[in-house]
């Protein structure tokens, strides 16, 4: 059973803003003068070396990492935080504020080695205190009423449970050792344990005397001057939906950056191409991108680059197969024994139905102008447990869903075009879809059109701004469809975070036991330090997955990023283009 707060992500498009100029501008003061006194002698104030991003929509305001939810917030949490380790470009683990690291023989502890000598932004020092705070603040018994989702990093520690139920203050799961040295221990061997300990550290300095039910709504989770993380970038200022400003930490423990400030500006999707243009932009990057209609027009850009890299991501038509109860809504409990079937999906004949109407591959090709790839797992292609070959491929195929449509009983009894359900009752779904996303809003009628020419009746729901359409998801109890995009996690390629039945990125509810016994033998030892086993499980899984359909997986949408080749230093990494940014530099 998880409890969790609804939380509201506040995404919205706002009109440009010219509230910075043309980065490079040059400053002076003093000069030459005309009087006949003696001259002073002409100083001349280096420029300041700022770059500045596009984001199409405001970051909710949530820039702690413990409680953050949406991809913008991302950007700047980024550059803020980090963690003791993280993944290269090959998805495999590296130092970070962690210096080295090790494993006991059965896989029940991890002890980490700091680096000495890195300080927070306002200066004190960091610590294994810092360490051991943030995963119990994760570990809290406020912490899932307050909004916080990300227990899986903790889920396997020792004590876990007992600390967050509030039956003990103890927390032996994350242990200070010394002041640089910090052990993870787990309650069993943990396959996934270098991936649970590579959370962004919070300072325990700042949030040690607030209760973990208050972090949200502290400053230093929302204030730009009270951000304190030990990043390369500072947050040190903001116009709310419009700009967000970062300035180097001098003091960064890799080198002091080579870039004063680093801008976000919040512009309409429409126009971030001219002002790529024009200079007044010098990157886009996720989760904004390049359109791929845009492609071409940036490509003869001369003082452009561009990366294309296939997505850590998917977009999805959701099956909502349950509804949780409203008792349970409520209380902010998501407990699989209560949910409430969703009678119209319960046929998983329908739903693979609706999966032969579409044509993916149209959708690639039409909307995305080949920028992207059909999917047929929820997990990334990057991962080497990704399985290509045998889950269900869903190619379009019309009559096929005709006769899964016929073979479950829904036929045209009116002759209207439209089929009837088995009892000979008027059949209708509907189809929700967030604002945010052209591609997306452009792609809703469209699938729309292709399930209706199957005989499915569609009702296709009024666009809402997505911070009100993910709070409604959350509490969903009429919605029958949903178009949504995930992105993935690096850490590792457990799906279980978004496809268990008590996840609560779970939208559609769907509860197959079979599945979550699948997902959880993948990560249970000794067998799944076995990568092959881990494959072969997954495997069934994926294959699990494409049979009971919790959702399609609609297409993968190529990341395409651009900068401006003024800036020097880029080393992007398949899923960011921000990636040691305290090596990038501009030259004019």
């Amino acid at each position: 059973m998880v409890k969790k707060r609804s939380w509201l992500l506040l995404l919205t498009f706002l009109l440009t803003l010219g509230l910075l100029a043309a980065c490079g501008g040059q400053e002076q003061t003093g000069g030459e003068t005309e009087q006949e006194e003696p001259q002073e002698e002409e100083t001349t104030q280096p420029d300041k070396k700022v770059v500045v991003g596009a984001m199409d929509t405001a970051p909710n305001g949530q820039f702690n990492p413990i409680f953050y939810t949406d991809a913008y917030e991302a950007n700047i949490i980024g550059l803020v935080f980090e963690s003791l380790i993280a993944r290269d470009e090959n998805l495999e683990f590296q130092p970070e504020l962690a210096e080295s690291w090790e494993i006991n023989e059965d896989h029940t502890s991890v002890t980490f080695k700091l680096r000495e000598g890195i300080t927070w932004h306002d200066g004190e020092p960091f610590t294994a205190d810092d360490v051991v705070f943030t995963y119990k603040a994760l570990s809290d018994p406020e912490y899932i009423a307050a909004g916080g989702v990300r227990t899986n990093y903790v889920a396997h520690l020792v004590g876990f449970q007992e600390y967050q139920n509030g039956e003990t203050d103890e927390f032996p799961g994350v242990v200070a050792l010394d002041d640089y040295t910090v052990q993870f221990n787990y309650a069993e061997p943990n396959v996934l344990a270098l991936a649970d300990a590579a959370f962004p550290i919070i300072p325990e300095h700042i949030f040690g005397d607030v209760p973990v039910s208050e972090i949200p709504e502290h400053e230093a989770s929302l204030k730009p001057g009270k951000v304190i993380g030990t990043g390369p970038f500072k947050f040190v200022d903001m116009i709310e939906g419009e700009q967000y400003i970062l300035e180097k930490n001098e003091n960064y423990w890799k080198g002091e950056p080579k870039l004063d400030s680093f801008v976000w500006r919040v512009v309409n999707a429409n126009v971030i191409l001219g002002m790529l243009e024009t200079g007044e932009l010098d990157f886009v990057g996720d989760p904004t991108g390049i359109s791929p209609d845009d492609y071409e027009l940036v490509s003869a850009m001369d003082h452009v680059e561009i990366i294309e890299e296939a997505d850590f991501g998917y977009q999805i038509l959701g099956f909502v197969h349950n509804f949780r109860t409203e008792e349970d809504i409520n209380n902010g409990v998501i407990n699989p024994d209560n949910f409430v079937p969703n009678e119209k999906l319960q046929d998983k004949r329908v739903r693979q139905a609706i999966a032969y109407a579409i044509d993916r591959e149209g959708l690639i090709d039409a909307l995305l102008k080949g920028h992207g790839e059909v999917v047929n797992s929820p997990i990334a292609k990057q991962w080497w447990v990704y399985d290509d070959q045998n889950p269900t491929q869903y190619k379009q195929d019309v009559e096929k869903a005709k006769s899964l449509l016929e073979e479950a009983g829904y036929v045209d009894v009116d002759g209207d075009g439209f089929v009837e359900t088995p009892d000979g009752e008027p059949y209708e779904l509907t189809m929700a879809y967030p604002l945010g996303n052209p591609i997306r809003e452009q792609s809703a009628p469209i699938i729309q059109d292709m399930i209706q020419k199957v005989g499915i009746k569609v009702n296709l729901l009024q666009p809402m701004e997505f911070g009100a359409y993910s709070e409604q998801l959350e509490v969903n109890t009429d919605w029958d469809l949903y178009l949504l995009g995930w992105s993935l996690g690096t850490t590792d390629p457990d799906p279980s975070p978004l496809w268990s039945a008590d996840a609560a990125y779970n939208y559609g509810r769907w509860n197959n036991p079979e599945a979550d016994e699948l997902a959880k033998k993948a990560i249970t030892p000794p067998d799944a330090f076995d990568r092959d086993f881990r494959k072969e499980v997954y495997s069934d899984w994926q294959v699990m997955f494409q049979d009971d359909l919790p959702a399609l997986l609609l297409y993968a949408r190529n990341s395409i990023w651009a900068y401006n080749k003024r800036i020097t230093g880029v080393d992007h990494l398949p899923w960011s283009l921000l990636n040691d940014v305290h090596e990038w530099d501009v030259t004019e």
